[in-house]
């Protein structure tokens, strides 16, 4: 029987992973779980599945669950809390299989610990694989464990493997559905709304990764996970757009071969007599570029390039900056960074943290610009 520690247990991933542990209850065991702030949820979770540690946001997050616990009968459940906590529940010593799938960074001194105790980790966290990728996978050779993807490019690219060496690979292909403005003129990007950037056409996700998907920005941090888990180099990872979103990625072999994985996107046939492919528009989405580069320099690049999205897309979602300006920040972040190798977390997240420092000020420069372009009250005859 295999047990799991899972980070980010009330996230859309982590109850995924029990849902799958709830049906095979004699292959899987659950012995820790790293909750955050969801505290309802986190509560059913230590009902049903009586895990040996559970670790949430806070101190006062702590205290309000043990009390709920105690409330309700269950006993032997150890609560921690903060990133102490979520590394205990990592490195968790009955564990031997850690899901990991906090959203940003916030998991990624668990994720690299739960590497460093010797577990074998699925990952979830694309964050955790552009910011420190290479650390990450360069202590999990040293242990000899394996890096599993979970999510589906990635995935679809190991189960592809299986038909061949890594050293016979050629390229491997990402697709990407192209996003709300695949047929957008670039003219029109400055007057795109929230409300149309967050209509993706295929896929029902978070609001960040929504935004990320139109903005092609989410392909070029799969593009770098992909340069990371299957050490490949960045020219080596191509993305094609295909709208029908039935093939996840492809494989190509040095002799030629090709293999594809294909699913569905809901309940119904695929229609394979309508595949389409198309190269993405560099120009017209650069934040794809912008994740080439940051791929192939590696280290402080692939740092800022995360963080100076997060706040440049959390800006526009707040409506400070437009949807064209998300690029322009990130643009000059990565260029304000010097491209330097990164070895250790304590550095990656001081990086982490200058990123999304500068990211702000460049955030403010843009919306008091916007402001100052705006006629003021008098002259509008408000």
């Amino acid at each position: 029987m295999r047990s799991i520690s899972i980070l980010g247990s009330t996230g859309s991933i982590g109850r995924s992973t029990l849902n799958v542990v709830e049906s095979y209850p004699g292959r899987f065991q659950i012995v820790a779980l790293a909750a955050g702030r969801n505290l309802e949820t986190a509560l059913q979770q230590v009902q049903r599945w009586k895990p040996r540690l559970v670790s949430v946001a806070a101190e006062k997050d702590a205290e309000t669950l043990r009390k709920s616990l105690k409330a309700s009968g269950v006993s032997g459940v150890e609560v921690a809390y903060g990133s102490t906590g979520t590394v205990r529940v990592a490195t968790h010593p009955d564990a031997d299989f850690v899901v990991s799938a906090i959203v940003g960074v916030a998991g990624l001194e668990a994720t690299y610990e739960a590497v460093r105790a010797g577990k074998t980790v699925g990952l979830a966290n694309k964050e955790c694989m552009v910011a420190a990728g290479e650390l990450i996978t360069a202590e999990a050779r040293r242990q000899g464990k394996p890096l599993l993807p979970i999510d589906s490019e990635h995935n679809a690219v190991h189960q592809c493997l299986r038909g061949g060496r890594i050293e016979e690979v050629e390229r491997i292909w990402l697709t990407a559905s192209g996003g709300p403005f695949r047929n957008t003129p670039k003219s029109e990007f400055s007057s795109i709304s929230v409300e149309q950037a967050l209509a993706h056409p295929t896929w029902k996700m978070g609001r960040r990764i929504t935004i990320d998907s139109a903005t092609l920005m989410n392909k070029g941090f799969e593009v770098i996970e992909a340069c990371r888990l299957f050490d490949l180099k960045p020219e080596q990872v191509k993305v094609l757009v295909h709208p029908q979103s039935t093939i996840h990625s492809m494989v190509e072999f040095v002799d030629g071969s090709i293999l594809a994985q294909f699913s569905v996107t809901d309940m119904r046939l695929m229609d394979l007599r309508h595949i389409e492919f198309a190269p993405p528009d560099m120009e017209k989405f650069p934040c794809l570029a912008l994740a080439y580069e940051a791929a192939g320099a590696g280290g402080a690049k692939s740092v800022a390039l995360n963080a100076a999205d997060e706040v440049a897309v959390a800006a526009f979602l707040d409506g400070r900056i437009r949807f064209d300006q998300i690029t322009i920040v990130i643009e000059k972040v990565l260029n304000e960074t010097k491209s330097v190798k990164l070895e250790s977390i304590k550095r990656i997240l001081e990086a982490d943290a200058g990123a999304r420092k500068a990211a702000q000020e460049k955030v403010q420069q843009l919306s008091n610009r916007s402001a100052g372009l705006r006629p003021s009250p008098a002259l509008r005859g408000d």
